[in-house]
């Protein structure tokens, strides 16, 4: 299962991703496993040499009565030093924002796609949507033939 945030290329250039780990509790990942998972308006910052994703929305599991968790908390990702000293330097020099691209399932593990990413203009978005109607109309007349 993979939760995709398809807003996040459509807002920003991509310069480059990371996968890292996230910190979860026992009720998150049942809820997650459901399915019941948002990444769309989430985005990552750094606290005291630590990355936090934030405003990602984990539904509360309907079977966990008091050790539910709090829907929108700040989670904790898991990365080595030197990958977080390397984002840090890009997120502050460069101007660039930590963006999740994808949640999915790897060896039983949930891990997150971190994406460093340039905000993309409003001319740089319709720019996009064009390149898009063009490749969907080429497709189109492939199939065709």
């Amino acid at each position: 299962m993979e939760i995709i945030n398809k807003r996040a290329r459509f807002d920003y250039f991509v310069e480059e991703e990371l996968e890292a780990g996230i910190e979860l509790t026992g009720t998150e990942i049942k809820s997650i496993r459901d399915g019941k998972c948002n990444i769309k308006d989430s985005y990552g910052i750094i606290r005291n040499g630590e990355v936090f994703l934030i405003n990602m929305y984990v539904a509360q599991y309907k079977e966990g009565n008091i050790f539910n968790h709090e829907e929108t908390r700040s989670r904790k990702l898991l990365l080595h030093k030197k990958e977080i000293k390397k984002i840090n330097d890009q997120i502050t020099l460069n101007g660039l924002t930590l963006v999740p691209l994808k949640g999915y399932f790897k060896d039983n593990k949930f891990k997150i796609l971190l994406g460093i990413c340039r905000g993309k203009k409003n001319y740089d978005k319709r720019e996009t949507i064009k390149m898009r109607d063009i490749n969907r109309e080429v497709k189109k007349n492939l199939k065709n033939y």
